[in-house]
C-alpha cells in the first residue's frame, strides 16, 4: 500500500509518500504525478521518501523519471539516500566509516 499526501504550497509543491512504492502502487503514483502537475505549475517540486518502506525496479524508474521532471527527493535512512544518490548521480555521504 502506498499514501501519497500533496502538500501544495506557495513556492512548492510536495509529494510525501508513505508505504511501498512498488507492483501497482507505481502506477498510482505516475498519474497523480501526472495529474497534478498537469493542474499546478511550481517552481519547486519534492518528493518526500521519509515514509516510504520499499522501493522496487519501477519504483525508482519512476522516481528517475520524476527528477529529469526536476523533482528533488527528500530522503532519511540509508538505502533510500542510496537509491536517491543512483537516481540524480549525488555522492553518498560517507557516515564515519574506517578509513
Amino acid at each position: 500500500m502506498l499514501r501519497i499526501t500533496i502538500h501544495d504550497k506557495p513556492g512548492s509543491l510536495t509529494f510525501q509518500l508513505e508505504g511501498r512504492l512498488a507492483g501497482p502502487w507505481v502506477s498510482v503514483l505516475e498519474e497523480c504525478w501526472q495529474g497534478t502537475l498537469a493542474n499546478h505549475r511550481r517552481p519547486m517540486l519534492r518528493v518526500d521518501l521519509t515514509g516510504v518502506t520499499f522501493i522496487d525496479d519501477a519504483g525508482e524508474a519512476c522516481l528517475a523519471a520524476m527528477h529529469r521532471q526536476g523533482a528533488e527527493f527528500i530522503a532519511a535512512d540509508c538505502l533510500t539516500k542510496a537509491i536517491v544518490a543512483e537516481i540524480t548521480g549525488a555522492p553518498v555521504p560517507d557516515r564515519g566509516r574506517p578509513k
